[in-house]
């Protein structure tokens, strides 16, 4: 089994594993918020005169919508490892659960964290941005948190040169996220606290993948091994 397929099985396992942890604890977790969420909107929209009503598909309430999003956060999840590992795949050094573990913070740094400083996790109901500026400005501060941190630890440049990695890194903060446009019908400390469990969740999942996905990929060598001198 060579490097390639090592990636492959660390990929699938670790993101069907790590997917469906993350869709049971946000079960118990984010889910009640949204469905909280959802009715102060629901209110919120029958107030409103001007509304329309969404005519677009959506799964029913029950089995229906469970279903649907466990496969999306499985088939999410296993995504996002295949983005980790492939880049992890690149840097010449072994993969195991505590290099994985590091892998995993590092994305969560650039993929979570750091654009939830600008642009937090919402629930229904609140007030956003434009969605093209907020995609852009989300995309831009994730490649240049990675690129920050790509300077900022790589322990063979020149000290000057990593310390160049902070700009990259206050960059985004600076110029600022796109400003939310028009009003919320959700309390303020139901936001908050959604913000809060959703970037608490989304680390967990990060470090699991990583560290799960890195000991598949450890463990997939001792199987080759030791099918090997069978």
């Amino acid at each position: 089994m060579n490097r390639f397929r090592k990636l492959v099985y660390a990929t699938l396992a670790a993101g069907t594993l790590a997917g469906l942890l993350l869709f049971v604890v946000q079960q118990f977790t984010i889910f009640p918020l949204i469905e909280k969420a959802e009715l102060y909107e629901s209110a919120a929209q029958k107030s409103d005169a001007h509304h329309h009503e969404d005519e677009g598909w959506r799964p029913a309430d029950g089995f229906e919508r469970t279903a649907f999003t466990a496969l999306t956060t499985i088939v999410s999840a296993i995504g996002f490892a295949a983005l980790l590992f492939g880049i992890a795949g690149l840097v010449p050094m072994k993969l195991n659960w505590r290099r994985g573990l590091l892998w995993g913070l590092a994305a969560f740094a650039c993929v979570d964290l750091a654009p939830s400083l600008g642009l937090p996790p919402q629930p229904p109901g609140t007030a956003v941005a434009d969605l093209y500026a907020r995609q852009g400005w989300w995309v831009f501060t994730v490649l240049s948190t990675a690129a920050g941190l790509w300077l900022l630890l790589n322990r063979r440049r020149s000290v000057p040169i990593r310390l160049i990695g902070v700009l990259p890194l206050i960059l985004p903060h600076a110029i600022g996220a796109p400003f939310p446009q028009g009003s919320s019908a959700v309390p303020t400390t139901l936001i908050h606290q959604f913000a809060f469990l959703s970037i608490l969740t989304t680390g967990m999942f990060w470090l699991v993948l990583g560290a799960v996905g890195g000991l598949f990929y450890t463990r997939s060598g001792y199987v080759e091994a030791q099918q090997h001198i069978r």
